[in-house]
């Protein structure tokens, strides 16, 4: 098993394919592309994160303050300091950009986003039968933490194309603005997300971001809720990953062959998966072959395949969003 290594060097940091590409430009083509000529579907999180490190040394130090405070908030619950039962409800607000009717993504599909994200959070979704017993124990079963929609903001715009560069969260340059992130966890949602080859379906900033004016998740309206267009991601779940990261979670691969993601009771896997893989996927890192857990929401596999977090990835989270932790704002309970 990973152990988390703290005081971490931004070099650790890759994207989420290994790409390093600028992201300031932006495309304001009218049309988007077909669904078959999109190209690679990524999370374009890590790879946003990488610039914004790489840009704000002050950003860097607060992330291992983050990854520090983190370590002990575990080993405090571990000794019994922290009181494992407390639920907190995270308020929500949606931030739509639409360009015509069909991505004016409707209140019934935001309502099941939130209904998604409360059933993937508090693991009472219909697959969480499907997690393998060797799985089962580290199942973080109900997080205690619980999502409510405040509120919808929606802006008509001829931008059908935009960059994972935040233009979209700025009045200024088109977008719409942050209601106080510090309080709302904010989700933005846009048309299209081209990057370099193939195409970003959501980011999201992490906790050394808290508060910031950039500070949330965005997400391509295809993929936001239940019932979108695409068959392989028409679950809500790509939205449950960007939380994830939201809250502190990486990639459960590390972004790096055999990489780390500070997580204890994840299988180290030596890269991401894509598809509807068959258990057991059997995988070796430092010698040691075993199953990958694809069926965490923080792979890249099929939403059908996504259905679980684990108890230590719950820890992280529950860091993010303590008393002490850097989304203490967040708390509605």
């Amino acid at each position: 098993m990973k152990k988390a290594v703290l005081g971490v060097l931004i070099t650790l940091f890759v994207s989420c394919n290994n790409e390093t590409e600028n992201l300031n430009s932006e495309k304001t083509t009218p049309e988007q592309p077909a669904m078959a000529n999109k190209g690679t579907a990524i999370c374009g999180s890590d790879i946003v994160r990488q610039k914004f490190l790489s840009e704000n040394p002050e950003a860097a130090q607060r992330m291992n303050q983050i990854e520090n405070g983190t370590a002990k908030f575990i080993e405090d619950k571990k000794m019994g300091r922290v009181l494992a039962d407390g639920t907190v409800e995270i308020p929500v607000i949606f931030n739509v950009l639409y360009t015509n009717s069909t991505n004016n993504v409707s209140d019934a599909r935001i309502n099941s986003q939130i209904d998604v994200l409360n059933k993937a959070f508090a693991s009472t979704h219909a697959n969480v039968s499907n997690i393998p017993a060797e799985f089962q124990p580290v199942n973080a079963g109900n997080t205690k933490i619980k999502f409510r929609l405040i509120q919808t903001n929606r802006k008509s715009t001829t931008v059908s194309n935009w960059a994972p560069n935040d233009n979209m969260k700025r009045s200024s340059t088109g977008g719409i603005n942050a209601t106080d992130p510090s309080k709302y966890l904010n989700i933005w949602v846009v048309n299209y997300m081209p990057y370099q080859t193939g195409y970003v379906l959501g980011y999201a900033t992490f906790p050394e971001s808290a508060g910031l004016w950039n500070d949330g998740v965005v997400m391509m309206d295809e993929y936001v809720g239940e019932g979108g267009p695409v068959a392989t991601h028409n679950k809500g779940r790509v939205t449950v990953h960007e939380v994830g990261h939201y809250l502190n979670l990486r990639h459960i691969w590390g972004d790096a062959n055999c990489g780390n993601d500070f997580v204890d009771d994840t299988p180290q896997q030596i890269t991401n998966h894509r598809g509807v893989p068959s258990y057991p996927k059997m995988e070796t890192c430092g010698g040691v072959s075993r199953s990958t857990m694809f069926m965490n929401y923080m792979d890249y596999s099929d939403e059908t395949t996504l259905f679980m977090f684990t108890k230590k990835q719950n820890d992280r989270m529950q860091a993010s969003i303590s008393a002490n932790g850097p989304r203490a704002g967040l708390r509605l309970l």
